[in-house]
């Protein structure tokens, strides 16, 4: 653990704080990238032009600013296109024809950034060394780095659209069908072509669908 993590408090908020809070992040994560988990976190502050002060009242410890930098580099494809095809989700008249077209720009998206890649790969080059990190992750809830996913997943469950018991496991369902097989096909430096992802796009929101849309939202109105 980072034994010069700062007493543990509320962190700064305001316009200020949250443009310096995007600044660390942005230099922790080609901090780390460059350098790995045991970048100093004199450095980091170096190169996001703030004092190590700032750093610990933002995040409190290393691994915290590792953890919010893993969820940063996960959630940065969750804009643009695939923010305007969520928001709509809950509104469409075919469910499956917009989750169709939100899958589609969410793995594309993903596909596209490669500091999503190269963050999972780091996780998993550290964790043999510092397996502080992998505790500090698998606390984070699916939830909490994609909450554009969830959000309309939880809308489309208060209008009735879909029934989900389980938010948690639902979200890992569907990033099982969508998202995950072009992480691991990359993570061994393959990709899959065109025709499969279609593939693999529409057979997997076909599956969501059928074992969670209520009957009413499995047919366009």
């Amino acid at each position: 653990m980072d034994h010069e993590a700062a007493t543990t408090k509320r962190p700064p908020s305001g316009a200020r704080a949250e443009q310096k809070r995007a600044a660390i992040i942005a230099a922790a994560r080609e901090t780390f990238l460059k350098e790995g988990f045991a970048a100093g976190v004199d450095l980091i502050a170096t190169n996001a032009g703030v004092s190590k002060v700032t750093v610990y009242n933002h995040f409190g410890s290393k691994e915290a600013l590792f953890t919010a930098v893993i969820a940063d580099a996960l959630d940065a494809p969750v804009g643009g296109t695939l923010v305007t095809a969520v928001d709509q989700l809950a509104e469409a008249d075919d469910l499956r024809k917009a989750l169709t077209e939100a899958a589609q720009a969410w793995v594309a998206s993903v596909r596209d950034n490669p500091d999503v890649l190269a963050m999972r790969n780091l996780v998993a080059r550290e964790l043999h060394r510092f397996p502080d990190l992998g505790k500090a992750w698998q606390h984070q809830p699916p939830g909490h780095h994609h909450p554009a996913v969830a959000g309309a997943l939880e809308q489309l469950v208060a209008k009735g659209r879909l029934a989900i018991p389980d938010l948690e496991v639902a979200i890992i369902q569907l990033y099982s069908l969508l998202l995950y097989p072009q992480l691991v096909f990359s993570s061994y430096g393959t990709e899959l072509n065109a025709d499969l992802t279609d593939r693999l796009i529409a057979q997997g929101v076909e599956m969501f669908l059928d074992h969670y849309a209520t009957p009413d939202a499995k047919a366009p109105s």
